[in-house]
């Protein structure tokens, strides 16, 4: 048998090693021939072999997402919505103006990004200066984390929401000294809102905004993402699964998507996925749960106050109690499921990490899935090697480091800072990594990722100098491997994705640079040349 294609080059990553050496990929079908030294390609060759020669480009395993939320991925990143940090309040409001004019009059203004604490001043905005701007249309903009809205009056009216109103558990609604509603909605609150304002896209406008953002992910280098659910009530997990049914049938799904809908204690929704998605691109590998809010919203759970508490005993508080989340992964564990736990503070990453060491002792490892921990922003510090020892793999995103200068000195104090992202010690302890973005909280911008992660740098102020907690600094081949096999991990799909070698689907990115040689400063200007997703090039040439 012959290869399709022969991809050569003077810089092959396959995954292995510390550098990149000349070598050659061979491509029969979907999945990868022959991965290695150029002269072992030669058998491969035959008379109508397509042989593409990327010269010194550097060749790496196509990039895998381990973490984001394709939804508002898509929406925030389609013409149907906008996606903007601001300068202000007043500059936020300003800059809807050119999106009103192209959404249909009277729909709604939908927008995500804004964070305050990046703001001058530093101050939460209210519903007055939407009102003055759109006194009759219905605004909603999420903040950058995703989990705190900002509406105006024509909103609450159209939400139902009165000053009489009550927010369910998990959410508030934001009052000012007279009592009355401010236009912020947090948590809970926030999140049950969002299936009624985008309710408004039709399924063929979410389907074009779908494929917009894979052309996006393919052009970062991405062959593969996880759609990680948005929220743990029901009915808001935002993995819709309806519209990857679609696009696959219409031959329209370019990336493989891997699945994780909230876990709850009818397990019937994933079982029922996996049954009807085997195919390699679209698969459903487990489930998603919430343990704690963020950091910056003292939603995080901690085992010691925040640094700045803003009352007596302020530590967070966990999204679910402990022993209902106990309940349900021993469900799922007993059934062989994966669990995803969203674990930010460092109460929250102890006590899931009981909760994985139950499962374990009860039920054995699992034989099929990963469970993982999502953020892990913060540590005790003998959990770090707990991960390992219980295998639980650690899912980051490197650009959240950074996203909030200063604010873990101001919410945890000089101690606890020291346990925030170790990556490094991840490593040392043998630790399974996995990169991803949170996109839309971060964008799915590859160099980013991995610029971030080996500088420990924001990448678009380029600061700190010399690296937030330097010690923690990892090399780039390590990078790109949390980036590839890591997320494969974390997809539980590591023998057929994440390394360039035989037997794998040859989900292949191409770059103009040598990653492995060149200053960090270089990073960022780094670009992607051609993206192949089973052997089929997607993107550029």
């Amino acid at each position: 048998m012959f290869a399709d294609t022969i991809i050569e080059t003077e810089s092959l990553f396959t995954g292995a090693g510390a550098a990149a050496e000349p070598g050659a990929v061979a491509i029969a079908g979907d999945r990868i021939a022959y991965a290695g030294p150029k002269g072992g390609a030669f058998t491969w060759r035959g008379p109508d072999t397509e042989v593409r020669d990327y010269e010194d480009a550097l060749v790496v395993p196509g990039f895998h997402d381990s973490h984001l939320h394709f939804f508002h991925s898509a929406l925030y990143s389609s013409p149907l919505a906008s996606n903007y940090l601001g300068t202000s309040e007043a500059d936020y409001v300003a800059h809807l103006a050119p999106l009103a004019a192209s959404r249909p009059e009277g729909s709604w203004l939908l927008a995500q990004g804004w964070r305050e604490y990046r703001w001058d001043p530093p101050v939460m905005p209210s519903r007055e200066s939407l009102d003055d701007a759109y006194p009759a249309r219905p605004v909603a903009l999420y903040s950058g984390d995703a989990h705190t809205l900002w509406v105006n009056t024509a909103a609450l009216d159209a939400l139902g929401i009165t000053e009489e109103s009550e927010p369910p558990a998990g959410g508030s609604y934001d009052r000012d000294g007279e009592g009355r509603l401010t236009g912020i909605i947090r948590e809970a609150a926030a999140m049950e809102l969002m299936p009624r304002i985008t309710a408004s896209f039709s399924d063929e406008e979410m389907q074009a905004a779908y494929c917009g953002f894979m052309e996006k992910l393919l052009a970062n280098g991405i062959t593969s993402v996880c759609d990680m659910s948005l929220m743990a009530s029901p009915g808001l997990d935002f993995v819709r699964d309806d519209i990857y049914a679609a696009l696959d049938a219409q031959g329209r799904l370019a990336v493989r998507v891997h699945m994780f809908p909230t876990l709850t204690d009818d397990m019937a929704r994933l079982e029922s996925m996996q049954k009807r998605f085997t195919g390699n691109r679209l698969r459903a590998p487990g489930f998603k749960q919430f343990f704690d809010g963020v950091s910056s919203q003292h939603t995080a759970y901690l085992a010691q106050p925040y640094a700045n508490a803003r009352f007596d005993g302020d530590r967070g508080r966990p999204t679910v109690e402990p022993e209902t989340m106990r309940k349900l992964v021993l469900g799922a564990a007993k059934a062989g499921h994966a669990v995803r736990i969203h674990t930010i503070g460092d109460a929250a990453i102890h006590g899931a990490l009981d909760i994985f060491e139950e499962a374990r002792l009860l039920f054995g490892p699992l034989e099929h899935g990963q469970n993982c921990l999502e953020h892990l922003e913060n540590f005790q510090p003998e959990d770090i090697a707990r991960l390992a020892e219980l295998d639980v793999l650690a899912a980051v995103q490197p650009p959240h480091i950074t996203l909030d200068p200063g604010g873990p000195e101001r919410d945890l104090g000089p101690d606890r800072i020291r346990w925030m992202w170790p990556f490094s010690t991840f490593l040392e302890k043998g630790v399974k990594m996995a990169f991803g973005t949170d996109s839309p909280v971060v964008d799915v911008n590859s160099m980013d990722v991995l610029y971030a992660a080996v500088a420990r740098r924001d990448p678009r102020t380029h600061e700190p100098q010399g690296g937030w907690l330097a010690r923690e600094r990892i090399s780039m081949a390590d990078a790109l491997r949390a980036y590839t096999l890591g997320s494969a991990q974390a997809a539980g799909r590591a023998t057929e994705l994440g390394t360039l070698e035989a037997g794998k689907f040859a989900d292949i990115a191409v770059l103009d640079r040598n990653l492995l040689a060149i200053a960090e400063d270089e990073i960022q200007q780094t670009k992607v040349i051609a993206t192949y997703v089973g052997g089929t090039l997607l993107y550029g040439e």
